[in-house]
């Protein structure tokens, strides 16, 4: 899957629990992740992330805050 699928989906889950107050958003955004995307789209959302100087601009907030907890995760 290429980098900008991954954050378009990303981004789409974001602005599903952005109304939701900021950690619960946080918190389903990372479960959502989890659940249903595969080892493979994390690993690859991470690589972004991590490839990136600082935060990528076309990553919607909430969504880079969940997505920083990947790496600290339990492997699904």
């Amino acid at each position: 899957m290429s980098e900008s699928d991954v954050i378009r989906m990303v981004n789409q889950i974001a602005l599903f629990f952005a109304p939701y107050p900021e950690s619960d958003a946080i918190d389903g955004i990372h479960d959502h992740m989890m659940k249903f995307w595969p080892p493979a789209m994390r690993r690859e959302l991470a690589s972004v992330i991590q490839r990136s100087p600082g935060p990528p601009a076309e990553l919607h907030p909430l969504a880079l805050l969940a997505a920083q907890r990947l790496s600290v995760a339990p492997p699904a």
